[in-house]
This record gives structure tokens, sequence and C-alpha cells, in this order.
């Protein structure tokens, strides 16, 4: 067992697109659900919105990618509209119902037949990242970076981008939360009675605050996809659970509790991944097999998850006072 190459695969993952793509989604659920106090379990939905989008208008519409980068955070605009107008007056736990399954409708429209020449049904969509590639200033040759850390040039490039657009976002966010209309939507999070009593169109800050948390998941959606294909069968339940553990280890009514937990989650779980199956393989857990370890990761991350949200649902940059709304 190389325990060394089992911690530089685990480091790896700290720069990685998905990891950046997590932070993202995790920010905007921190809009939805730490700061608006809305229950949304249909992120899988909001990051496959945003990388068919993209993906789709680069090959089916020959569309730039930077256009298509609009055009994808723009459905998922029209998406959180759709979802918002009829289910926001819903209770908060009508609204989790809605959104898991608004999220389902979404990923098996994707994957039907009917629509395989444009969505490429269970096959997904690859090749799409020629026209962002084409734009990278970074030098020919590679790979580039020192340790753990070294990438293609074509890495390099998703990760730059990546990291630019969560500072943006991370300031955006940030931005608005210390606004009038940020304090509004802490309130409606605590008591939207007191805060319709006060004169507030609480529907429409709620709208809103949906369309804003779902741009910044879609942009998740994006960042991931210029990594790597997309497929269908990546916008499971499962990793809507994934990206609230993210949010729930960081902090869920913080800024960057989610960027903290995103990257606390792959870690561990890369770490796990890599271990368990060496573990297995050198004959120290004889009772698994390789795949059964895999299967273990899951197993401990469910745990841990249940663990967090006992004893410490606040995160670790999270205020137990802001997190009154889940009682």
């Amino acid at each position: 067992m190389d325990f060394l190459q089992i911690l530089s695969n685990t480091a790896n993952q700290i720069l990685s697109p998905t990891t950046i793509g997590f932070a993202l989604a995790a920010l905007g659920l921190a809009v939805h659900f730490g700061f608006t106090g809305l229950l949304n379990m249909g992120v899988a939905g909001f990051m496959a919105i945003g990388a068919y989008g993209f993906a789709i208008s680069i090959l089916t519409f020959g569309m730039p990618w930077w256009i298509a980068v609009i055009i994808g955070l723009g459905a998922s605009v029209v998406f959180a509209l759709i979802l918002g107008i009829p289910t926001l007056r819903l209770r908060g736990d009508y609204l989790a119902i809605v959104t898991i399954a608004a999220a389902e409708v979404v990923r098996l429209l994707f994957l039907t037949t009917a629509f395989t020449p444009v969505t490429g049904s269970a096959d997904g969509l690859s090749g799409f990242q020629a026209d962002f590639r084409a734009a990278n200033p970074l030098p020919e040759g590679g790979p580039f970076g020192f340790g753990p850390w070294m990438y293609s040039r074509d890495q390099w490039w998703v990760i730059i981008i990546g990291v630019l657009l969560l500072a943006v976002s991370v300031l955006f966010v940030w931005s608005l939360m210390r606004s009038p209309w940020g304090r509004v939507i802490k309130g409606i999070r605590e008591d939207e009675d007191a805060v319709r009593a006060l004169g507030k169109n609480v529907f429409s800050f709620k709208l809103q605050a949906l369309v804003i948390g779902g741009v910044v998941t879609a942009l998740g959606g994006i960042v991931i996809a210029l990594g790597t294909n997309v497929n269908p069968n990546v916008y499971v339940t499962s990793q809507t659970f994934f990206i609230y553990t993210a949010l729930l280890l960081g902090g869920a009514a913080t800024i960057f509790g989610p960027i903290l937990g995103a990257v606390l989650f792959w870690v561990v779980r890369a770490f796990l991944s890599n271990l368990l199956p060496a573990l297995a393989g050198a004959g120290v857990l004889p009772f698994l097999s390789g795949e059964q370890a895999q299967m273990m990761v899951f197993i401990l991350i469910g745990v841990a998850l249940m663990l967090l949200v006992i004893f410490r649902p606040q995160g670790i940059l999270g205020n137990k006072k802001e997190l009154t709304f889940v009682k």
C-alpha cells in the first residue's frame, strides 16, 4: 500500500474542477437554504440545467463558449421561475418534495431517447470544450505545477476560470447579504410573517433568492462540465445530498462555509476512496472486496452527515443562533 500516493491523490482534489463546482453549488444552496430558509432539494436539477444548457448551446447551435455560459445561466433562471412561481407559497417540507421531483423530471428528460440528437440520452454529451480550450492563453507544454498539483495546460485553464468565477460569486453573495435585500432575506428565514407584516412582498423576495441561488448553482454545473463530459446519471438525488453535506459541514448560513465544506468533503471522500480499497487489497480489511470498500465510503459519508446534523448543525464556520429556523 503506497500511502504517499494516497495522500497525493487526496491533495489533488483540492483544486479539481469538481471541487470548485461543488463549492459554487453549495454557495448557491446557501442562498436558498442557509439565508432564505428554502428547503430546495433540487440542487442537482439546477446543475444539470446549467451544464446541459452550456453543452447544447455549443454542440447544437454552434455558440461561442462564453455565450453558451450565459445561455446555461439563463436556462437556470427560466427553470427557477417555472419551479418557484407555483411552489414558493408551499410549506418547507412540501417545497422539498416538489423540488426533488422537479430535479428528477429534468434528469429523465435529458435521459429519454426522444431527444437523443440533442441531449445524447444515456451517453450524455462530449466534445464541447474545444472552443473553450482554444481560448486558453497559457503556454503550450506541460504538465505544470508542483507536488500533487501537476495539471495539464487545459486543466489549469479550467481551474483558473473556475476559481475566478467562485471568487466573483463569493463577492456577489457577500455584498447581497450585507445589503438591505439580504437583511430582508434573513428576516424571511427567521419569521416570514413578521416580514410580511412590515409590508414586504415575501413571495417576490423568495423568488428572487431562488433565481439568484439557482444561477450560482448552475454555474457550478458549468464549471464541472468544463473539465469533463455531461451525463444525466451524474445529476441524481445523491448529488443533492452530497452538496447539502458540503454546505452543512462548512456552515449553512455563512459565505465561506460552503467553500470550506466542499473542499473538506472532496478531500475526505478522495482519501477514503483511495485508503479503503488499498486496505482491502492489502488484507487489512479481509471482509471487504475492492468494490465493497468503495461502497463503504458512501456509508461512512452518510453516517458523518447524520452525526453532523445531530451534534453541529451550524457547521464549522456557522453560528448556532443563525440556524433557529431549522427547529
